[in-house]
């Protein structure tokens, strides 16, 4: 059964779309991005989020009271790491984790097995830290066997490639940013299609 994350998200109508189609977390960016959104604006859009539904903090390189204060004032309820941070940094601020890793060969793999959080394999970003939109290597997962432990997928997914990126890899949770926009911005209806794409795999 695999869940769904929207990402990126910093308008009440988009976080309306995905709440009503059934997300199971909603990705809120607090590292420089396009995405970035202040800490006020994130508990904003919290407030109406359910209880069922994961708020997910996306950070790079921040410091450990950087993300404890963010986490408690919007509050959140897992901590997204995407830069330079060790095992023992995320085990020092002892908070629900996911560690992005960018994924380029096997040995990108092999890295994230150090660490004791759930792992989110990206593709390579290009701007900022973080995904570039495009769809990495799938193969490279299957080759190193890392199905065995629980993952998330992320990079280039779409409504039309994610049920494909399903069944060949397995993710137990699918997350998506870029392919839910148009002119850069998300769209409601790309949300809606994206969800509803993965919830008929169940």
């Amino acid at each position: 059964m695999t869940k769904v994350k929207i990402c990126g998200l910093t308008e009440a109508v988009h976080v309306q779309a995905a709440v009503e189609e059934g997300a199971d977390a909603i990705g809120f960016v607090f590292a420089p991005s396009r995405r970035q959104v202040s800490v006020g604006k994130a508990a904003e859009l919290a407030s109406q989020i359910p209880q069922s539904v994961l708020k997910v903090g996306v950070f790079v390189n921040a410091t450990m009271s950087e993300i404890q204060a963010i986490f408690e004032a919007v509050p959140l309820d897992i901590v997204q790491y995407h830069g330079d941070e060790t095992p023992e940094f995320i085990a020092h601020v002892g908070l629900p984790a996911f560690k992005a890793f960018s994924i380029k060969n096997s040995e990108d793999i092999h890295r994230a097995g150090v660490y004791p959080v759930t792992p989110l394999f990206d593709a390579p970003g290009i701007e900022f830290k973080g995904g570039s939109g495009k769809t990495f290597n799938w193969d490279i997962l299957k080759e190193t066997g890392v199905q065995e432990r629980p993952f998330i997928l992320a990079g280039g997914l779409n409504a039309e490639n994610v049920s494909e990126a399903i069944l060949r890899v397995n993710p137990i949770m699918v997350d998506v940013s870029s392919g839910v926009e148009i002119e850069k911005r998300k769209d409601e209806q790309l949300i809606r299609e994206f969800i509803k794409m993965v919830k008929r795999k169940k």
